[in-house]
C-alpha cells in the first residue's frame, strides 16, 4: 500500500515538473532572439532548431544570471536530455511521440536563445549603467 502511494505521488510530481518545463518552454514562443543573436551563434533561416540547445545552453551558462532564470534552463535541460531520448526512438512503433519530441526540442532551443539574448541585454545594461555611475 505504501509503495503504491509512493508510485503515484512521484508520478504526480513528474507529471507537475513537465507542466512547469513546458509552460517555461511556452512563456518564450511569442519572444523573437535577435537578430544579432541569431547571426552571432550561426543560426540558420533565423529559427534555432533542436540541435541548438546546447550551443545556445553553453553560452547562457558564461552570462550572469537574471532572476529565476536559471532554475528554470536547469529544468528545461533536463526536459530537453528527456526528449532527446525520446526523440531517438524508432519512428516506426511511435512516429507521433519521435515527432512531437523533436517539436517540444525546438521549442527548447527558442527558450534557450530567448533566455540567452536576455541575458546579454541585461549584462549590456549593467554595462551601461556601471560606466554611468563611474562618471
Amino acid at each position: 500500500m505504501i509503495a503504491a502511494l509512493i508510485s503515484i505521488t512521484s508520478l504526480a510530481a513528474a507529471i507537475q515538473w513537465v507542466y512547469y518545463c513546458r509552460s517555461a518552454v511556452a512563456s518564450t514562443q511569442d519572444v523573437q532572439p535577435s537578430g544579432h543573436l541569431l547571426r552571432a551563434t550561426g543560426v540558420a533561416n533565423g529559427k534555432p532548431n533542436g540541435g541548438d540547445f546546447e550551443h545556445f545552453l553553453e553560452l547562457a551558462r558564461l552570462c550572469p544570471e537574471r532572476g529565476n532564470d536559471a532554475a528554470q534552463m536547469r529544468g528545461v535541460a533536463i526536459y530537453y536530455q528527456l526528449l532527446h531520448l525520446l526523440a531517438r526512438l524508432p519512428g516506426e512503433p511511435l512516429p507521433a511521440v519521435s515527432c512531437w519530441a523533436r517539436r517540444e526540442q525546438r521549442a527548447c532551443s527558442h527558450f534557450a536563445a530567448v533566455v540567452l539574448d536576455r541575458r546579454i541585454s541585461s549584462s549590456r545594461d549593467l554595462f551601461s549603467q556601471h560606466r554611468v555611475d563611474r562618471v
